[in-house]
């Protein structure tokens, strides 16, 4: 890589999954000066579990933080889909061929381990430069060189310029609209009129019940499937945390419009959702404390006719928001930050316009690949959402024919999203893309 290539100045808006992998990949391949801006004060991280697939962990293992999360992390054996009301196995996958067959295993950690593992790594990085409390107002100028304003929590705004400028700052994405406003185009948020419930429950709320202490014990994800509802549960954390994400109807927030995408929800309005899952199911749910119910609100857009504007690009959440019904958002992000490393490494110089030519690259290796698994997620939650009648009775009954309709544990989707290598695809198709543009 040349040297005026090297000292690119590169600003990442967000220290998320997206921003930090960003951050990582970019210093790995010797960027020299990067900075992350990132609005809160300290990246206190939260969440829930998080299915930690190959396609993802290939990755992290290049960038050199995969052992730290491994620790903690559980590797699934099987997944299983249930009836919700029930607890009737409608289908079961055995995992054991994933690690042959992608070099990796499926694991499930925690959030938190790998928000920190990604930090850490970045830390160690003396190319990379944290900002915290420290807002971006708005993106002043995409090219040719881009300049944004921030807004430090303490002190005055300021204005940064940089070479390149990566906009990581989720689905309500201040640069997404901006860049959109430019081209003339809109970048409409979706109600999807679903949420969700995070809840976590440890293994001493577990261990008196010998069905739930099964569960935490086990290398198992599991999904109970309703009307309009569905629960997937895994242990996380050294089989010490046993984690559920539910999906339902939104109610909440449909009722108290809000910016948030987040809200304290009622234990009684959870129960009541799921009143009709079975017993095992209410077990669980009854164990959660009152006042720790936190409840998401699921929002996604349309596909965005690009990522790109002149030397900013779009990263994660704000160009491909997805529902969870794949788990594939966190790796999305981080495929994203392993394009971005490849294809900025493989500037021939550090043209504005060079620079603009490599961030189409990197569109043209994910965008397709990003926009065709958010739509897959969308295909795999109505098809676990469905009510009695002839649709349920049909997917039901391809269940029991060995078909797979939960599109996450199905054989050839998993080739899809586990076999394809994005950085050795950049790699190998930069010169030619490049070329093109």
């Amino acid at each position: 890589m040349a040297d005026e290539v090297k000292k690119l100045k590169i600003a990442i808006i967000g220290a998320g999954m997206g921003g930090l992998a960003c951050a990582l990949a970019l210093a790995k391949k010797g960027f020299q000066h990067i900075e992350v801006f990132e609005t809160a004060s300290n990246l206190g991280f939260v969440g829930a579990g998080i299915q930690l697939a190959p396609n993802m962990v290939r990755i992290l293992d290049r960038l050199g933080v995969w052992d730290e999360i491994e620790k903690e992390a559980v590797i699934l054996k099987e997944t299983s889909i249930r009836q919700g009301a029930t607890d009737t196995e409608l289908g079961h996958v055995s995992l054991d061929h994933v690690y042959s067959t992608y070099g990796y295993y499926h694991s499930v950690g925690h959030r938190a381990s790998l928000a920190g593992a990604l930090y850490n790594g970045c830390k160690r990085e003396e190319s990379i430069k944290f900002h915290f409390s420290t807002a971006v107002g708005e993106v002043t100028s995409f090219s040719p060189k881009p300049t944004f304003i921030v807004e430090p929590r303490d002190g005055e705004p300021y204005t940064v310029e940089a070479d390149i400028l990566l906009s990581s700052d989720g689905v309500k994405s201040k640069t997404r609209v901006k860049m959109m406003k430019r081209i003339g185009a809109t970048a409409e948020i979706i109600d999807t009129k679903q949420a969700a419930y995070r809840i976590m429950l440890t293994r001493e709320q577990m261990q008196d019940d010998p069905e739930l202490l099964a569960l935490i014990n086990g290398q198992r994800a599991t999904r109970w499937v309703g009307a309009k509802r569905h629960i997937i549960a895994y242990p996380v954390s050294g089989n010490n945390i046993y984690n559920l994400s539910t999906t339902q109807p939104d109610t909440n927030f449909a009722a108290a419009p809000s910016e948030t995408y987040t809200t304290k929800g009622s234990k009684s309005a959870m129960l009541g959702v799921f009143a009709d899952f079975c017993p095992l199911i209410q077990r669980m749910l009854n164990l959660v404390p009152e006042g720790e119910v936190c409840e998401w609100k699921l929002r996604v857009h349309s596909p965005l006719p690009t990522w790109i504007h002149g030397s900013v690009g779009l990263v994660g959440d704000a160009c491909h928001p997805t529902l969870p019904h794949l788990n594939q958002g966190a790796a999305q992000a981080i495929e994203d930050a392993g394009v971005l490393g490849e294809v900025l490494a493989l500037l021939p110089d550090g043209s504005p316009e060079s620079i603009t030519k490599a961030l189409k690259v990197y569109e043209v290796v994910r965008k397709e690949r990003a926009d065709m698994l958010v739509e897959l997620a969308a295909a795999s939650g109505r098809a676990m959402h469905l009510g009695e009648g002839k649709a349920k009775e049909e997917r039901d009954k391809a269940f029991k024919e060995g078909k797979v309709p939960d599109k996450w544990a199905d054989a050839e989707v998993q080739k899809t999203i586990y076999g394809f290598d994005c950085m050795e695809v950049a790699k190998e198709t930069f010169k030619v893309e490049f070329e093109k543009m």
